[in-house]
């Protein structure tokens, strides 16, 4: 049987994707190329990438009307949330820590909650 092997990308829906796209290369560093409107990520070092579906009642993507939410990978997640709040984005003030790493989350301008993941240092 054929197995999906990883995951190839993530879409987002915009009300208004130019400025949306801004706003993520701004407050992200996403060099978001204006061709396709997307960037690729190159895979470097050790790691994997998480896929999973939560309940329909889960509270962990914000609101309930929000059917996807994305993790994006960061070296330094207190330089990158003290990034966003100086710049005015609405941060969750919770940061969770586990085995797996530290994780923040966040809000773009159009509403969509987003996580942000600090790997654990390796041994």
């Amino acid at each position: 049987m054929e197995a999906v092997t990883g995951i190839g990308g993530v879409f987002l829906r915009g009300r208004d994707s130019a400025p949306l796209r801004e706003w993520y290369r701004q407050h992200l560093g996403i060099a978001v190329d204006e061709s396709y409107g997307g960037y690729e990520f190159p895979w470097t070092g050790p790691g994997s990438t998480v896929w999973a579906v939560f309940d329909q009642d889960t509270d962990y993507f914000g609101g309930r009307d929000q059917q996807v939410m994305v993790n994006y990978r960061v070296r330094d997640l207190d330089a990158m949330l003290a990034q966003l709040r100086a710049a005015g984005v609405a941060v969750d003030e919770q940061v969770a820590e586990s085995e797996a790493g530290r994780f923040g989350w966040a809000t773009d301008p159009q509403g969509n909650r987003f996580e942000l993941w600090q790997p654990p240092a390796p041994d």
